[in-house]
Order: C-alpha cells, then sequence, then structure tokens
C-alpha cells in the first residue's frame, strides 16, 4: 500500500521534528484536534511522520501502534487521500478503510474526542467523494453527525470538530433544503456560521476553518455572500502553515484563488 503512494510535493525541513522538537511544538501543532502527546514512543513515531507530511510512514507507524496510534494513521490517511490520491476510487477505498480503523477505535476507547472526529473526518471524506445526497441515503450524515457532537462534548475546544459541523450542516442544508435539513438532520444556517466563527476564535491560524467557512457561506447564501468567502479565502492562503497537512491547505486556497 504504502509504497505506490505519492510524495508530499512541499517537503521542508520545518515540518520534520525528533521526539524533543515535536514534544516543543505539540500544543501548536495539535491546537485543532486537541490531541494528546502520546507516551508511546510508536504513536510519537506516527504523529512525527504525519507532520513531516510522511503520510505512508504515519499510517503504518500508527496501525502498529494501535491505541491512540490509530488517530495518526487515520489522520494521515484521510488527508493523503484528499489532498494527493488522484484516483476517485482508490480515494474512495482510503477514506472507507480508515472509517472503519476510527470506528473500531471508537468502541475501544469512547472518550477519546479524536476517536469520534475522525470517525467523522474520514466519512465526511468518503461522502463528498460519493456526493452528499448519496451519503444522506446511506444513513451518513447521522453517523457523522453524532461523531461530531460527541467529539464537541468531550472536547468543548476541539476546533477542527467545530469547523466540521458548519460544513456538515452548510453540505446537508445546500442539498436538501433549509426546511427539511433543519427536521430531519438538525442542520441549521445559523448554527453553520457560529460553528465555523467559533473555529477560527479557537484556531486563528488555521487555513482550513476559512477554506470551510468559505466555502460553506456559498453553499448557504450563494453569491451574496462571495466578496466575504473570497476574503476568508486570501486570508486563508496568507496563514503560516506550521505543518505537512496545514501546508495542503494553504496551497488549496491560493489554487482556488488562481
Amino acid at each position: 500500500m504504502a509504497k505506490k503512494w505519492a510524495k508530499f510535493p512541499y517537503a521542508d525541513k520545518a515540518y520534520v521534528h525528533d521526539a524533543a522538537g515535536l514534544k516543543k511544538h505539540w500544543p501548536r501543532l495539535h491546537k485543532g484536534d486537541c490531541e494528546p502527546l502520546p507516551k508511546d514512543a510508536d504513536a510519537l513515531d506516527a504523529w512525527a511522520a504525519f507532520h513531516a507530511g510522511d503520510f505512508a510512514h504515519a499510517v503504518e507507524a500508527g496501525t502498529a501502534a494501535g491505541g491512540s496510534g490509530v488517530n495518526a494513521a487515520v489522520k494521515a490517511q484521510v488527508v493523503y487521500g484528499h489532498y494527493l490520491e488522484k484516483s476517485d476510487k482508490a480515494k474512495l477505498a482510503l477514506f472507507e478503510e480508515a472509517a472503519t480503523w476510527a470506528a473500531e477505535y471508537r468502541t475501544a476507547a469512547p472518550k477519546d474526542p479524536n476517536a469520534h472526529y475522525l470517525h467523522a473526518f474520514a466519512l465526511g471524506r468518503y461522502s463528498q467523494c460519493i456526493s452528499v445526497g448519496k451519503a444522506l441515503a446511506q444513513g451518513l450524515g447521522g453517523k457523522i453527525k453524532e461523531s461530531l457532537l460527541a467529539a464537541m462534548k468531550l472536547q468543548p475546544k476541539h476546533a477542527d470538530a467545530a469547523i466540521a459541523y458548519g460544513a456538515y450542516q452548510a453540505e446537508v442544508i445546500d442539498k436538501v433544503g433549509g426546511l427539511v435539513a433543519g427536521m430531519t438532520y438538525g442542520a441549521k444556517k445559523d448554527s453553520a456560521v457560529e460553528h465555523f466563527e467559533k473555529a477560527i476564535k479557537l484556531f486563528p491560524e488555521a487555513a482550513i476553518a476559512r477554506i470551510e467557512y468559505a466555502n460553506g457561506l456559498i453553499l448557504l447564501f450563494g453569491k451574496s455572500r462571495l466578496a466575504e468567502a473570497t476574503a476568508l479565502y486570501e486570508a486563508a492562503a496568507a496563514c503560516r502553515p506550521a505543518d505537512a497537512m496545514e501546508r495542503l491547505d494553504v496551497e488549496r486556497a491560493k489554487a482556488e484563488l488562481e
């Protein structure tokens, strides 16, 4: 599996950390997901690989470590699939496998906020791949919502879960309309905006918060909020990435602006 994966295209020494460096930079690197620093050396190795952009090694080390190492593996596989995998069929398989790992770990560690968040993260990317309509028909909407709410309840400062919950609501409203979205899925415009705003407050350095907020504004309000969405993309493109994933977010924002 890992050998065929594309290389991270923006390799940078600033993203590479030994154990001591990782410890030092951990609060900033995990400001979005509040992941605690692992005690297990293999799990730490998986996260070091993730931040450096060696997603294949992050998956191998994380799955081998088990426990919270699974979080690193799931995140690495989903980020790789979303940004670097060219084949739609391969993307789907990566997201599906990651969602399975996350679901198993979520059952094993119900008090780990990221076990829930990453389950939603993997299912969310899978849903975007097959189309939001199909995902809702398969009952994935409820699973994503449940996992995100569980993550935010366990960790109220989870910026990434707040971003994802805003995006989830915007996509559902765009697909089925405000009335059905509210009644069937509990998705509301003001709640979506509130969660995007909360995420930016919690994690002001995050490009992804602004990217998802911009996309959400267009889905929710159409062209009437285009200027605001463009400004959010410009702010995202100007963010200073702390690791490989954030760099991919910033590059995506720059590409969208072009």
